[in-house]
């Protein structure tokens, strides 16, 4: 009988070893996917960040936080930083501004609702390099799109170089930038519109007929999480951009257009400093995951207000 006994109890104890040891090889896979993926290129680069590496000698010296040091004191690149975060932040506000009022205009329309949503992703959908090779020929000062219309309708009087000058360069990729990632914003924003309730609105124009009141004490704080979710997306994509800085105005005129992104691709490619590089480029990490910190705390804190 104590035979029995002890053998019922151990039945449970070596199954439920057997499902470990199975959920342990069903998550290997993953797991050295991220090892390999993740792990190993972070691990690899904190190296090269502290040492005399380049392009053809990597690991020559160790240097210590050498590099890191002389990434503070480089002025272009903590110039390029702040551009980054400026254009970051200007261009996720007012793609959110844009895609939302698309998202909610597209949320009433009746007709057509495939038809918009095809037009609204062509942008989306156009590879970035191609995307602003057609903006570099819009905003030519000769030829270019653009400067005829504006001639057209006597706004200007000579061409204008738009991609030459220090302000309007940057504007310019601002606004292909947003151009190009308004109907991502506006496509996400619509497919949560989509999972609100319906029967809190039917209610609410029951007492409310004005939609700007429904809009800002019903709709909005139902929608805040998604659209600070969204906002994250959208900021990280803003300070990763390259191709259009690369095609558009490889980063000129002077450093008007260097984000941080392409300066550590000079340092790397061109000075072929990869210790150097590689410090910039966890430094330009930490500057991201900081500057998501404020929209992740606001986006829990509207999570929980909703529950």
């Amino acid at each position: 009988m104590p035979n029995t006994a002890s053998e019922l109890n151990a039945a449970p104890r070596k199954s439920l070893r057997t499902g470990r040891h199975i959920a342990w090889l069903a998550a290997m896979p993953m797991i050295m996917g991220i090892g390999v993926f993740a792990l190993y290129p972070f691990v690899y680069l904190i190296a090269l960040a502290l040492t005399d590496s380049s392009l053809a000698r990597p690991f020559q010296e160790w240097t210590g936080l050498a590099n890191f040091a002389d990434a503070l004191s480089d002025e272009l690149f903590v110039g390029s930083v702040w551009r980054s975060a400026l254009l970051a932040l200007l261009s996720t506000a007012t793609a959110m501004l844009l895609g939302t009022a698309v998202a909610l205009l597209l949320d009433k329309a009746v007709r057509g609702r495939d038809l918009i949503r095809t037009l609204i992703l062509l942008p989306l959908l156009t590879p970035p390099v191609t995307a602003a090779i057609m903006w570099q020929l819009i905003l030519m000062p000769q030829g270019g799109w653009l400067n005829a219309v504006l001639s057209d309708l006597s706004i200007i009087s000579s061409p204008v170089s738009f991609l030459g000058h220090p302000s309007s360069a940057f504007a310019s990729v601002l606004t292909v930038d947003v151009w190009q990632w308004s109907p991502f914003v506006a496509l996400m924003v619509y497919a949560a519109l989509q999972t609100l309730p319906r029967e809190v609105f039917e209610a609410s124009r029951l007492d409310v007929r004005s939609n700007w009141t429904v809009f800002r004490y019903i709709t909005l704080p139902m929608l805040l999480p998604a659209l600070l979710g969204i906002a994250v997306l959208k900021l990280v994509i803003s300070f990763k951009v390259f191709d259009l800085i690369f095609v558009l105005t490889a980063g000129g005129p002077g450093q008007a257009t260097t984000v941080s992104s392409f300066y550590i691709y000079r340092v790397a490619v061109q000075q072929f400093d990869i210790g150097l590089a590689a410090a910039q480029t966890l430094m330009f990490a930490l500057v991201v995951g900081l500057a998501t910190v404020p929209f992740t705390v606001a986006h829990d804190k509207s999570e929980e207000k909703l529950s």
